[in-house]
């Protein structure tokens, strides 16, 4: 998807997302750690309990790519039943939160009136229009060669730098080249983002496997719970907070579900909300997730 953005913009969107991203942050080990200690899942789920609630605090600060580091760094894989059905919890509470950040902006707005930052009207603008989203097969060709191209190119860039995640690699190219005039006056790349987009999303419902948290009998409903729990607290923080500071409901929903469900799902749901002028702001946020889950999922290792 590619934008013509404002930097002023940016600033003005980017910086209280920034802000309610790191209380999002803070909110999801807030809500792991006093989870631990309300529903104690070590009784159940044993030492595994330790790496798992690592696991979750690094995927609902910034996406999957924390939840499988620090399951690899423990061999936690390795694990067969448990590990699938976490992933399966995993899911299931990514999928439920897209539908509870769909709804409360519209729910808490009736109750306590919000306010949406005055450049969502004025200061930026989407190169292609729904007007001009008509696409022809010469563009079509050329989006789908940029889209592998800069893949391809990210995957090799990443085999020299490995300590950078390859998808950060990634969405810098696609900023890089979205300020090319060619490029960002390609009709339907917007409507093309936003399939694909919707097509991951349904990967994700796909993925929510009851079955195997159910394989795991208590096991299943122990992690269940404590998952469920971590995320309401989380939820219960930024709300509050975040409607304290800044009362930009559809705002706080996007950054709450880049924290919970990463970067992509951040996208469709500002693109849901018609909130074009968070789009780049909700990728920026989706990165920063990525290089600070990790460091949060092993530091409530630690402190268990």
């Amino acid at each position: 998807m590619l934008l013509n953005v404002n930097l002023t913009s940016i600033k003005q969107a980017g910086i209280p997302m920034i802000g309610l991203f790191l209380l999002g942050s803070l909110g999801t080990t807030i809500g792991i750690l006093a989870s631990w200690y309300i529903l104690s899942p070590a009784s159940v789920l044993g030492e595994n309990a330790k790496i798992i609630a690592g696991m979750l605090t690094g995927t609902y600060t910034g996406g999957s790519v924390n939840f499988n580091a620090i399951a690899l760094e423990y061999n936690f894989q390795k694990e067969g039943i448990l590990y699938a059905g976490t992933v399966a919890v995993d899911n299931v509470i990514t999928t439920l939160w897209i539908i509870v950040t769909l709804s409360f902006p519209v729910i808490l707005s009736r109750f306590w009136k919000g306010r949406k930052g005055l450049e969502s009207e004025t200061s930026i603008k989407s190169v292609v229009h729904p007007e001009d989203e008509s696409i022809d097969l010469v563009t079509l060709a050329w989006l789908f060669f940029l889209g592998f191209s800069a893949f391809y190119t990210s995957d090799f860039i990443h085999t020299f730098l490995p300590q950078i995640p390859a998808i950060l690699i990634l969405s810098t190219i696609g900023i890089l080249a979205a300020q090319i005039k060619f490029i960002a006056n390609l009709k339907g790349s917007h409507i093309l983002g936003l399939y694909l987009m919707f097509l991951f999303l349904a990967v994700i419902g796909a993925y929510c496997e009851l079955s195997a948290v159910a394989e795991l009998k208590n096991a299943g409903i122990s992690l269940l719970l404590f998952t469920g729990l971590a995320v309401f607290l989380h939820g219960v923080i930024v709300v509050l907070v975040g409607g304290l500071i800044y009362r930009d409901w559809e705002m706080i929903a996007i950054v709450s579900q880049a924290n919970i469900g990463g970067g992509a799902t951040a996208i469709a749901l500002a693109e849901s909300f018609n909130r074009k002028e968070l789009v780049l702001p909700a990728i920026l946020v989706g990165t920063l997730g990525m290089a600070l889950g990790t460091y949060l999922g092993f530091l409530v290792i630690y402190i268990l």
